[in-house]
């Protein structure tokens, strides 16, 4: 197989994807998500989306890069370069999942995006713009209400445009 990459992300109504290295809503329905899309899958992510988990997320190979060239952690692969990255992640679905440093060298090479459009505003110190529409095409969309002290908010699959 060969190696094809995706972005999985949450984002606000406003752009917010982090407060305080965290999500700053919970929506048990996204986590479960993120955890079907990334299971056996190698992750790659900066080190302080690594350090905003508890420990190693089950089942996933953790690949940090990091400029930080004496940083390492017990299950991270470190790498200091996107083509290391990607050299280590090997011929396989590989999921980008953050921060937003991560995502703006990685989104360019994506083929798709899984996005959790969370339909508030939030307050956050981590942003992401909204992807080009002329870049993407919505392949699938399942809406959600507000239920429970959630938010309301959608599951959307894109698709990258295919320039004819």
């Amino acid at each position: 197989m060969a190696q094809q990459l995706f972005a999985i992300y949450a984002r606000a109504a406003n752009g917010v994807i982090g407060k305080d290295g965290q999500l700053p809503w919970h929506i048990s329905a996204d986590l479960k998500r993120f955890k079907a899309l990334t299971m056996g899958k190698p992750m790659i992510m900066g080190r302080k989306t690594f350090e905003s988990f508890p420990k190693p997320l089950p089942g996933r190979r953790h690949i940090v890069l990091t400029r930080d060239t004496g940083w390492n952690a017990d299950g991270a692969e470190v790498v200091h370069s996107v083509g290391e990255a990607l050299r280590v992640a090997g011929d396989s679905e590989v999921a980008i999942i953050g921060g937003a440093e991560i995502y703006a060298l990685f989104l360019p090479l994506c083929a798709r995006v899984e996005l959790t459009d969370v339909h508030q505003d939030f307050a956050g110190d981590t942003h992401m713009n909204a992807l080009a529409e002329s870049e993407w095409d919505v392949v699938a969309r399942e809406d959600y209400a507000a239920e429970a002290g959630q938010p309301p908010f959608s599951f959307v699959t894109l698709g990258r445009r295919t320039i004819s």
